[in-house]
C-alpha cells in the first residue's frame, strides 16, 4: 500500500470535520434563503466530484482504447462508480434545497434535466459493465459511452445562462458578479470542495485496488482450474 493510500482517508476526514465546522458554526446564513442555503456547501462540491469522476472515466477510456491496458479499464470503471455516487447525491440534495425555495421538489429545469441525463448515461455504463460480461468488446463499447457521456458536462455548465432556466448561477451571477459576496462563504466552499474531492479520490483509488485484487484472484483461479484439468 502506498503512502498516499494511508494519508488520503486522514486528509479527507480532517477536511470533512473542518468543513462541517465551517458550515454549521462559522459561515453566515444567506440573506434570502436562510439556513437551507447551507446545503449548497454539500451540493456543489458533490457536483464537482461527479464531474471530475466522469472526466476521469473519459480520460481512462481513451487510454484503454489506445493501449488496451486493463489498468486503464479498471480506473474507468472505478471512476464511473464514484461519479455516479456523487451525481446521485447531487440529485438528492438538490430537491432538498429546492423544496423550501421553489415550492416544489423537482422541476424540469434545463440544468436539472441534463444532470439526470448525465447520471443515466453513466448508470447505463455501469449496467453494461455489470451485465455485459467480461468480453473485450463490451469494455470497448463501454469506453466509447464513457467518452461520449462527458460531453454533457459543458452543456450543464452553460445551461443556466443559455437556456434561461430557474436554477441559480451561484458562483457567478447572470450579471457577471460573484454570487458569494462574503469571504467566509468562499472559504467554506473551498474547504468543502477539497474534502469531497479528497474523499472521491480515496474511493477511486480503493476501488481500483480492489478491482486489481479481484483480477489477480480470477487469474489464479483460472490457472488452478487449468492445472486441475491437465492432471485429470
Amino acid at each position: 500500500m502506498r503512502v498516499v493510500d494511508v494519508l488520503l482517508p486522514w486528509l479527507a476526514g480532517t477536511l470533512m470535520l473542518a468543513a462541517l465546522g465551517l458550515i454549521f458554526v462559522v459561515v453566515p446564513s444567506e440573506a434570502q434563503m436562510g439556513m437551507v442555503q447551507r446545503i449548497f456547501y454539500v451540493h456543489v462540491p458533490c457536483a464537482w466530484a461527479a464531474y471530475a469522476g466522469f472526466v476521469l472515466v473519459a480520460g481512462a477510456s481513451v487510454a484503454y482504447l489506445a493501449t488496451g491496458r486493463p489498468a486503464a479499464d479498471r480506473l474507468a470503471v472505478a471512476a464511473a462508480e464514484v461519479g455516479v455516487l456523487f451525481c446521485s447525491l447531487v440529485l438528492v440534495t438538490g430537491p432538498i434545497w429546492a423544496r423550501p425555495i421553489w415550492g416544489v421538489w423537482w422541476t424540469w429545469d434545463p440544468r436539472l434535466t441534463m444532470t439526470v441525463i448525465l447520471w443515466a448515461i453513466y448508470a447505463g455504463y455501469l449496467l453494461l459493465r455489470s451485465f455485459g460480461g467480461e468480453e473485450d468488446a463490451v469494455a470497448r463499447w463501454a469506453a466509447v459511452l464513457g467518452i461520449v457521456g462527458v460531453l454533457v458536462i459543458p452543456v450543464i455548465r452553460v445551461s443556466v445562462r443559455l437556456l434561461h432556466g430557474i436554477h441559480p448561477a451561484v458562483l457567478t451571477t447572470r450579471e457577471g458578479s460573484s454570487g458569494l459576496a462574503d469571504p467566509t462563504m468562499r472559504l467554506t466552499l473551498a474547504v468543502s470542495s477539497a474534502a469531497v474531492l479528497a474523499l472521491a479520490l480515496w474511493l477511486v483509488r480503493s476501488r481500483v485496488r480492489l478491482a486489481a485484487l479481484g483480477a489477480s484472484a480470477s487469474r489464479l483461479r483460472r490457472e488452478l482450474e487449468a492445472r486441475e484439468g491437465a492432471t485429470a
